[in-house]
């Protein structure tokens, strides 16, 4: 990661800030964008306010060249689909899906010129893989997401390559309310087959390995990153 240049989307909470720390301490630029800037990890090069449904995606503190590019943000509405409104569906495309074409026509100028082929990271879910009750809004818009990611490796290969991870529940500020008790933790942790939830490390170290010369022949591709929830039974 040494020089490289990296855009991460959302780099203040969750995800976003952990896999930011990861990549200044190995010799990243990052040029890091998010709501606010409070959490901003002090080897960041540059940081851009943005509040990502309501603005553009400011471009002035972009590099002539970008070596990589994430895209963090994201939403978790749990109902039941007789309860979800037109206007929450609206809202979880927003952030997810138009966000994320935001950010890449944005930042697609200076992923061309990266040397070797940049790396585009998103966020899907494993809920858009296996069906689950109350996830219908959420399921639809990273859905989205992932067809997104799939069109865009196709059209900008060999230049970009275009990844998708797919976690299951995380302990990041964006789950509290689901693990918001001791009870609804371990819960949580009994469903999966690894028999805990994810971390926020757990789903960066995905997105550093995406985002490195390691996964270099990797495009197109959904990673999941989930605790064996989409594919195995306990």
């Amino acid at each position: 990661m040494q020089g490289k240049n990296i855009l991460v989307i959302g780099a203040t909470s969750g995800v976003g800030k952990v896999l930011t720390e990861k990549l200044t301490l190995a010799g990243a630029n990052v040029y890091a964008m998010s709501r606010t800037e409070t959490g901003t990890h002090p080897g960041v090069i540059d940081h851009a306010s943005v509040d990502i449904v309501n603005e553009e995606v400011p471009t002035d503190i972009l590099p002539d060249e970008l070596h990589g590019l994430v895209y963090c943000p994201g939403s978790i509405v749990l109902k039941p689909f007789r309860s979800l409104s037109k206007e929450q569906f609206r809202a979880d495309y927003e952030i997810n899906v138009l966000g994320a074409v935001k950010a890449i026509k944005a930042a697609l100028r200076p992923l061309k010129k990266s040397e070797g082929a940049a790396s585009v990271v998103f966020f899907s879910t494993v809920a858009v893989q296996q069906g689950m009750p109350f996830h219908a809004s959420i399921a639809a818009a990273k859905g989205a997401v992932e067809g997104l990611a799939r069109s865009l490796a196709a059209e900008l290969t060999p230049t970009i390559r275009v990844n998708c991870i797919a976690p299951s529940l995380t302990d990041t500020p964006l789950a509290e309310k689901i693990l918001s008790s001791p009870e609804r933790i371990e819960a949580s942790n009994q469903r999966h087959p690894m028999k805990r939830i994810g971390t926020a490390d757990d789903i960066a170290n995905a997105a550093y390995f995406l985002l490195g010369d390691e996964s270099s022949w990797m495009t197109g591709q959904v990673l999941g990153v989930d605790g064996g929830l989409s594919r195995l039974r306990s």
